[in-house]
């Protein structure tokens, strides 16, 4: 299973809104094989398709401890959500930068799993700052983007300036 290249913000791609799935078949089930390799190899606890350029409703999220616990949304939609926390939170396409973000404490999401079928699942703590961020991604938003533009700026600058000693 190849690793996938993962889009680096401000990548106007990390923009795209992402389509629904509306079958799911083995191209399906390989770029979720992928995905998932992919996120375990970077090390992450989550990737949305968007992130390897990819424009569909498609998530995995590991919050295991021991990374043998793979969930599959596709199609997610949040039902239900309560509360509201600041976590710090960070991400595989904005690498090495982290900072709060506040999100609902606990959702409700539905969404379809690998093999098509349907379910609902209530989640709290990081699983549901996972999701939540994952999702943002499938709406063409990065978790910086909820930051003063300024910050924004700042975050823009570090990341052409390791861009740019990395060549």
């Amino acid at each position: 299973m190849p690793i996938l290249k993962i889009l680096q913000y401000p990548d106007d791609r990390l923009h795209t809104v992402a389509a629904p799935v509306l079958q799911i078949n083995n191209n399906t089930r390989t770029l979720i094989r992928d995905m998932a390799e992919t996120m375990y190899a970077a090390p992450g606890i989550g990737l949305a398709a968007t992130q390897v350029d990819v424009h569909q409703r498609i998530i995995v999220i590991d919050v295991s401890e021991a990374h043998d616990q793979l969930l599959v949304f596709i199609n997610p939609e949040i039902t239900a959500s309560n509360g509201l926390s600041d976590y710090e939170e960070g991400c595989l396409s904005v690498p090495d930068v982290y900072g709060k973000v506040s999100r609902a404490e606990s959702i409700t999401v539905k969404a379809l799993d690998a093999d098509g079928k349907f379910f609902t699942l209530d989640a709290s703590g990081l699983l549901a700052v996972c999701i939540q961020h994952e999702m943002d991604h499938l709406q063409g938003k990065v978790f910086v983007e909820y930051w003063s533009r300024l910050k924004q700026a700042r975050v823009i600058a570090k990341l052409k300036k390791r861009h740019r000693h990395a060549m």
